[in-house]
């Protein structure tokens, strides 16, 4: 039962979004009926600005990392697993909030910060190599996917067969939330970070 309240509690906290929250406040509109339409850190940054795009990549990480406390606290039985469960709990609240029509993020701030709890090393090696990914090619979706991809060989690791199928768990729903944009940058139609422009527009 451990593991379905750390789930359960990290859905909780997952279902505050900072996006939400300071496009309301700012705007006056919702995250979801601008830019993208996507209730993230990307989306704010394009359409309000960096300092803002930056609140919100913290109030993302922070409450994730405060539902992980919490369970690791309240579950300390689970060792370090309990930031898996937590965490992908965190994800499909931020992913899939009740009471915005399950309509939420994409989970690419979550999903990092319960990794990197899970392993600072491997783990945070493997959230370098995607922001390598963005530098080199300037595909967030591509980058993304690449973190919780890489990130499977760790969970096995330190997590045996419980770990990896969390992780596993996890990457399904980064490649959910991300094959359109994984199938524009193919196309050459994805607009890069950083510059602004698509493959085509070059």
């Amino acid at each position: 039962m451990e593991r379905i309240y750390c789930l359960v509690i990290g859905y909780v906290f997952g279902l505050v979004l900072f996006a939400e929250i300071i496009a309301r406040a700012r705007l006056g509109r919702s995250a979801r009926t601008i830019g993208s339409c996507n209730p993230g850190t990307a989306n704010i940054t394009r359409q309000m600005g960096k300092a803002w795009g930056l609140l919100v990549l913290a109030g993302d990480l922070l409450k994730t990392a405060a539902a992980c406390w919490l369970c690791a606290a309240l579950f300390p039985e689970l060792g370090r697993l309990v930031y898996l469960w937590a965490g992908l709990g965190a994800t499909l609240g931020h992913n899939f909030p009740v009471w915005a029509g399950f309509r939420g993020g994409k989970g690419v701030a979550t999903t990092c910060a319960f990794l990197f709890l899970f392993s600072p090393l491997w783990c945070g090696s493997c959230i370098v190599l995607g922001g390598v990914v963005v530098l080199a090619t300037g595909y967030l979706p591509v980058a993304a996917v690449v973190i919780t991809t890489a990130a499977l060989l760790p969970a096995w690791h330190f997590g045996a067969l419980e770990g990896f199928a969390l992780v596993l768990a996890a990457d399904v729903l980064m490649i959910q939330r991300h094959h359109r944009g994984i199938a524009r940058a193919l196309r050459g139609e994805e607009r890069r970070a950083l510059r602004g422009k698509t493959a085509r527009e070059k």
